[in-house]
C-alpha cells in the first residue's frame, strides 16, 4: 500500500531526502484537516430563540486532487473522501444575550491514490474522526428571548463570537502516514456578523485556526503547523422562513507545516466559492443541500464538495 512503500523508502534513504517523504506525507495526512479549514458555513450567527435544539445528520462528499511540491517523490494524488457526521446544538441565555453550545462527532472514509516514485499507489482509511466542539456568544442583536418573543421581534444586526474546537480522538496509528485522525488539538477563535436587508441577508465571518504540535507524527516526529486565517463573506436571500438560498466565498492563508522544524513548501493562500440550500420538510425538520469548488488552490486540497444535512428542531418548552 501507499504507506507501506513510504516507510521502506524512508528506511533506505538519507535523512534529507527522508525528510522531504516526511514532507509528502503530511499533504496526504492534511487532506481531512484541511477540508475542515475549508468548509463553507453560511448563517452560523444568526440568531435563534434560547432554548432551542438542534439535531443534525450530516454526509459531505469531497473529491479532488491533492497539490504537492513538485520536488517530491510522489505525484498525481487525488482524494475521495465521504464524511457521516452527527451533531448536537442547544442555545441558551447568558448575560442577556443568546449563546450556544454545540458537539459534532464525525465518521470518515476515504481513498488516496498517486503516484510514488513513478509507481502508482492507493490507500484507504475509515474510522472515526476528531470531536469537534463549538461555543458561540451574540454581543449584538440576538437577546435571549423566549420562541413566542422570538416570533415577534424586528430583525435587526447581529454581531458574535465563537471558538471552535476540535479534539484529537480520531483513529490515529503512529507508522501510518494517512490517517483520519490528526493526533493534535486545534482551536478557531472567530468573530462574525449577520446583517438582514428585508428578504436579503449578509454575513462575514473572520477567523484563525491555532494547532497543537502532533508529537508522534510517523513514529517519533513532530509535526507542526502555523496558524491558518480565515475570512467568509454569504450573501442570501428568504423566500419565507426556513426557505432561503445563500452564495458563499471564503479566503484561507497560511497554515505552513514543519517536520521537526523543518518547514515544508505548502503554505496556504486559496479561495472557494460555493452555494447553499436549505428548506423545511416538515414540521420542525429542514434540509440543507450545499455546494462547493476550489476557485484559487495554491497547496493543499483542490476539492470539489457536496454536503447534505438532514435538521431537526425541537424547543424546552
Amino acid at each position: 500500500m501507499l504507506q507501506t512503500r513510504l516507510v521502506e523508502s524512508t528506511m533506505r534513504c538519507p535523512s534529507p531526502f527522508r525528510t522531504l517523504l516526511f514532507a509528502s506525507g503530511l499533504v496526504l495526512l492534511a487532506c481531512s484537516s484541511d477540508a475542515r479549514a475549508q468548509e463553507l458555513e453560511p448563517r452560523t450567527y444568526s440568531p435563534s430563540p434560547i432554548g432551542t435544539n438542534f439535531l443534525v445528520a450530516n454526509y459531505t462528499y469531497l473529491t479532488g486532487d491533492v497539490l504537492t511540491d513538485p520536488s517530491l517523490p510522489i505525484a498525481n494524488v487525488r482524494a475521495d473522501i465521504g464524511t457521516w457526521s452527527l451533531g448536537y446544538v442547544h442555545t441558551f441565555g447568558l448575560f442577556g444575550q443568546t449563546a450556544s453550545f454545540g458537539l459534532q462527532i464525525p465518521i470518515v472514509s476515504g481513498n488516496l491514490r498517486g503516484d510514488v516514485f513513478d509507481a502508482p499507489e492507493e490507500v484507504h482509511r475509515a474510522g472515526l474522526g476528531d470531536m469537534r466542539l463549538r461555543f458561540a456568544y451574540q454581543f449584538l442583536g440576538s437577546p435571549a428571548l423566549s420562541p413566542e418573543e422570538f416570533a415577534k421581534r424586528m430583525p435587526s444586526t447581529a454581531l458574535g463570537a465563537s471558538l471552535n474546537v476540535v479534539a484529537p480522538t480520531g483513529q490515529y496509528v503512529p507508522y501510518h502516514l494517512i490517517n483520519v485522525g490528526t493526533n493534535r488539538w486545534a482551536f478557531k477563535p472567530e468573530i462574525g456578523v449577520s446583517q438582514p436587508w428585508g428578504n436579503w441577508f449578509a454575513d462575514a465571518t473572520a477567523g484563525v485556526w491555532l494547532f497543537a504540535d502532533n508529537r508522534n507524527f510517523f513514529g517519533n516526529n513532530t509535526r507542526s503547523q502555523d496558524p491558518l486565517a480565515t475570512l467568509q463573506l454569504d450573501v442570501g436571500y428568504d423566500f419565507r422562513p426556513g426557505l432561503w438560498i445563500s452564495a458563499n466565498i471564503g479566503y484561507a492563508s497560511g497554515g505552513r507545516t514543519a517536520v521537526n522544524g523543518v518547514a515544508n513548501e505548502d503554505r496556504q493562500a486559496n479561495v472557494r466559492y460555493g452555494l447553499t440550500f436549505s428548506a423545511p420538510i416538515a414540521r420542525g425538520w429542514s434540509a440543507k443541500l450545499a455546494l462547493s469548488n476550489g476557485f484559487v488552490t495554491r497547496a493543499s486540497g483542490n476539492y470539489k464538495s457536496v454536503s447534505l444535512s438532514l435538521q431537526y428542531r425541537w424547543f424546552d418548552h
